[in-house]
């Protein structure tokens, strides 16, 4: 410590650079050498030239580079201070095709990435992280430059061996491209700007005062004018901030959730009024040269993420909450942008996937209707939305409320596509007259005149109503009250037997010790009387159980033992509200989902839940 005192005495009095530079070095060897196991050996040495470099800012560009290399060993094994990384980041802005930004920070960087935990205790770092790229991004060969480097932080493998990577690129693509965005945000908000912050600027008071901003807000002479208008006209509002040119073109016809904020003081929320307002025609950002490549070249990372399978679960997930700034999704160009990453989500079959196209939480928006049509995203005839639709039958589209959820909002196109010989939406179609999901006759009729109107929509339309046959045949009355089917059985078997005759009083059903998979959910669904089934020891899974939770809420005994059904599907059981003897036994069933269980079925008054975590 003595030694460090020394130095940081000497080099707190700068004479003459050459020997500064000369104590530089010595200081990092005299740390590099020390036996001493103490992560403050190699930070007091960083600290010491941190403070000299903010002390002294008329150094040249020869003595930046100079410093930098002299400490470069300590940056091995260490993240540079605060102040360091502002120098860093002033570096990479003013000189990116140096060296130095190659062969000194790149180990730099490839360290953050790997072992930061959380960027919000460190947000220099990030910004640090940030810079350093779009250094990369300036070189000759560009983005070529950017995606090796990319490339390097994965590894050569097909599973990336270090897990923090991916979430700490991700927010640093989040930070970048909010940043594009941030001179109109505080424009609109006056929150303080992250220049702000980093210049120590927190008070009210410090900052410039809001710009005048009316968007999307009607006027109550504008309503009154609607009224008495019989033909809409196109108003436009001009926002402009330092780096930000906002138009929006609007039909001035105003709709009642538009007009039902008139005389309110807050301002309407953008996106919330894109999506909600057919009024809304089109909106147009353009951004500044500078902006304009940082959002460029971060989607374009995000791109590369999208593309390795091993990260593309954990990179849906990040990105299911939607975490951009909601100027951002009204900005044509980013959406369109990112509709590439939207597409890898949609294409792939691994449902932790495909599933965050969806809402984090009902109410909230996702991915699925941004780009569905009518969603301020969405740029095509629905291409994108029927392959979402297409990815999403596998795990949800015979749930009614997925159903339910297309139909009041979604139904126009799921017509319109099916018009035009889409088979995805065909079959959504025919399974909203199975389900009965549609009660308006003229709805029905007009659905029914659509699938008539192509060969594959005539083809699956009769071949629903030969099942619609069958199913009067087999809920008939009459048949037996029980009915176990002999052991080694299969989803074939027992489809073939149940067309065979009728069961409408079928109330008891046994299929232990089966080959029955969640595929026979589609037949048992049918049995309109049954009261008691028995599924033990077969390879009944979630898809089954959540297909069987909606449409048999009159099942009182059901037994699950020595299943697969895990707790993604044994929650869906909380809409059975008449189950009275549940059995799961040796399942997956978690302590958490057991009590969700027990206080959501009044009923329960017999449970068996031996062998599981819940036991």
């Amino acid at each position: 410590m003595k030694k460090i005192y020394k130095y940081k005495k000497v080099l707190s009095n700068p004479s003459r650079w050459e020997v500064v530079l000369k104590e530089i070095r010595t200081l990092v060897d005299m740390a590099l050498n020390s036996p001493l196991q103490d992560d403050s050996i190699h930070q007091a040495p960083l600290e010491i030239v941190s403070k000299l470099l903010s002390e002294n800012t008329n150094l040249t560009t020869q003595d930046h580079e100079s410093i930098i290399v002299a400490i470069a060993p300590l940056l091995e094994n260490n993240h540079p201070p605060p102040d360091l990384c502002e120098f860093f980041c002033k570096h990479c802005r003013e000189r990116p095709r140096s060296m130095v930004v190659i062969e000194v920070f790149t180990p730099v960087v490839q360290r953050i990435l790997k072992h930061n935990m959380d960027f919000g205790k460190c947000p220099r770092l990030r910004l640090f992280t940030q810079e350093y790229i779009l250094a990369l991004n300036e070189l000759n060969a560009g983005m070529e430059v950017v995606k090796k480097f990319i490339h390097s932080m994965h590894g050569p493998t097909g599973q990336c061996p270090h897990p923090r990577v991916l979430p700490n690129l991700v927010a640093v693509c989040l930070a970048a491209i909010y940043s594009c965005y941030e001179e109109f945000i505080n424009s609109r908000d006056n929150s303080p700007s992250l220049k702000e912050i980093r210049n120590g600027c927190q008070q009210q008071c410090d900052r410039k005062p809001n710009l005048p901003l009316r968007l999307l807000h009607t006027s109550p002479d504008l309503v009154s004018q609607e009224a008495t208008l019989s033909e809409s006209r196109l108003k436009s509002v001009i926002v402009t901030s330092n780096e930000i040119h906002v138009e929006v073109e609007r039909n001035n016809t105003a709709n009642q959730k538009m007009t039902a904020n008139v005389g309110n003081d807050s301002e309407p929320n953008l996106i919330d009024c894109l999506m909600v307002s057919p009024t809304c025609s089109t909106m147009s950002i353009e951004l500044s040269a500078q902006a304009d490549r940082i959002l460029g070249c971060y989607v374009e990372i995000l791109k590369m993420l999208s593309d390795y399978d091993d990260w593309r679960p954990a990179l849906a997930s990040l990105l299911q909450p939607i975490p951009f700034p909601k100027e951002a999704l009204a900005h044509e160009k980013f959406t369109k942008e990112l509709k590439y990453v939207i597409q890898r989500f949609a294409e792939d079959p691994r449902q932790e996937v495909h599933s965050c196209l969806l809402s984090v939480r009902a109410g909230k928006d996702g991915w699925f209707q941004l780009y569905s049509p009518g969603g301020v995203a969405c740029d095509d005839d629905g291409e994108l939305f029927a392959s979402m639709v297409h990815i999403l039958m596998g795990s949800c589209y015979k749930t009614k409320k997925f159903l339910l959820s297309l139909a009041e909002n979604k139904l126009g196109p799921c017509m319109l596509l099916a018009l035009r010989g889409n088979q995805t939406m065909v079959e959504i179609l025919c399974l909203m007259l199975e389900y009965n999901i549609i009660d308006n006759n003229d709805t029905q009729l007009q659905i029914i005149s659509t699938l008539e109107s192509t060969d594959v929509g005539k083809r699956m339309y009769e071949q629903l109503c030969d099942r619609q046959r069958e199913l009067k045949e087999l809920q008939r009355k009459g048949g037996p009250t029980r009915l176990t089917l002999p052991s080694k059985s299969t989803d074939a078997d027992l489809a073939r037997l149940l067309s065979s005759g009728s069961f409408g009083n079928l109330e008891n059903l046994s299929l232990a010790f089966t080959n029955v998979t969640s595929a026979c959910a589609e037949h048992l669904i049918k049995l309109p009387s049954l009261k008691q089934l028995n599924l033990w020891s077969t390879q009944f899974g979630d898809a089954g159980l959540r297909l069987l939770s909606e449409h048999l809420t009159m099942l009182q005994v059901l037994n699950l033992c020595e299943t697969p059904v895990t707790d993604a599907g044994l929650l869906a059981l909380s809409s059975m509200k008449s189950l009275c003897s549940l059995n799961m036994n040796s399942t997956k069933l978690s302590a958490d989902t057991y009590e969700d269980l027990k206080a959501k079925l009044p009923n329960l008054k017999e449970v068996d839940v031996r062998y599981t975590e819940a036991w």
